[in-house]
């Protein structure tokens, strides 16, 4: 590779990992418009098969925010263990491990998750957006949903 493919290369993996950070960033702020304008016009949400498939950035803003307002009093997201794959230029998709826990307004015990979160992005004329998003569970304790996708251990 050339130094300016090395650096694009470089540039784009960081774009992409600031992308995954700022969707936890937004989320636990209670900014679903902020999270909602990390993604594409098109992009596909799938929380798990207790939830609803969301499709669009505008959906993805008012379904997050029914759920920041209903359900979440608080939340914290952490992400690590990032992998990118780049698909061409303008494609990606990663793999990233997560934590999750969650305060609930109804007061029921505080939820965990362990999980993954497969991602993918394209290249817009604004940059990166999330393309994609599917949330995998390694293991839950009193958390809000029984069925989760699992993460597909052999």
């Amino acid at each position: 590779m050339e130094t300016t493919s090395i650096v694009q290369e470089l540039t784009d993996r960081q774009a992409i990992a600031d992308l995954i950070y700022a969707y936890c960033l937004h989320f636990d702020n209670n900014e679903p418009k902020a999270v909602a304008a990390l993604f594409t016009g098109d992009a596909v949400v799938d929380y798990g098969p207790e939830a609803t498939t969301i499709v669009g950035a505008d959906a993805i803003a008012t379904t997050i925010a029914v759920g920041l307002e209903q359900t979440f009093l608080a939340t914290s997201h952490h992400v690590s263990n990032i992998q990118i794959t780049f698909d061409g230029a303008d494609a990606a998709r990663s793999v990233s491990y997560l934590y999750a826990w969650h305060r609930y307004v109804d007061g029921s015990p505080d939820g965990e998750l362990w999980g993954r979160y497969r991602h993918s992005f394209v290249r817009t004329g604004g940059g990166w957006r999330i393309s994609g998003l599917l949330l995998e569970a390694a293991g839950t304790v009193d958390f809000h949903r029984s069925r989760m996708h699992p993460i597909g251990r052999r």
